[in-house]
């Protein structure tokens, strides 16, 4: 992890509007907790490597680019079309564990075609396409909760 992606972190942190967050990948742990006034970040190292050094960045610096990047993505993502959830339940991309999936990165569906069920009070919802396309990003996670009209699916519909 370089400075580049802790100074990214830092920036969706302070765009999601948490107060703490604490990341642990291989042996870095990094714990940024952001206030209404400051944000800290501090960043501990179990082998001596190389030494991070602490990122203090100002709230307004940090609003300020995480605004443009909000730009940025909406601008690549608006060539897509969203699938939502049209239902409050656990996401699931394949019928049963031993299926293949409903649809992955680079498929092409058709308007009808089933992309995923979602469980809901031990029902099993199979939802379908509303349109025709190329899928080309899985939103959710399999075997998560989602939410009513939560995004689950990017589809390049030329």
């Amino acid at each position: 992890m370089d400075l580049k992606d802790i100074q990214n972190l830092i920036k969706f942190v302070a765009k999601s509007g948490v107060n703490e967050v604490k990341l642990e990948i291989e042996d870095v742990k990094i714990t940024i907790k952001t206030g209404e006034r400051k944000t800290e970040t501090t960043i501990l190292q179990q082998t001596p490597i190389a030494t991070l050094p602490a990122i203090h960045v100002p709230q307004e610096q940090v609003v300020m680019q995480t605004e443009s990047l909000e730009k940025i993505q909406a601008e690549e993502d608006s060539n897509y079309i969203t699938v939502k959830s049209p239902i409050i339940g656990t996401f699931y991309r394949r019928p049963s564990p031993d299926k293949p999936l409903f649809v992955e990165v680079g498929t092409t569906v058709k308007e009808g075609d089933t992309v995923c069920i979602i469980e809901a009070m031990k029902l099993f919802n199979e939802i379908e396409s509303e349109i025709s396309g190329k899928i080309i990003k899985v939103l959710v996670e399999d075997g998560t909760p989602v939410e009513f009209d939560q995004p689950l699916f990017l589809v390049d519909p030329s």
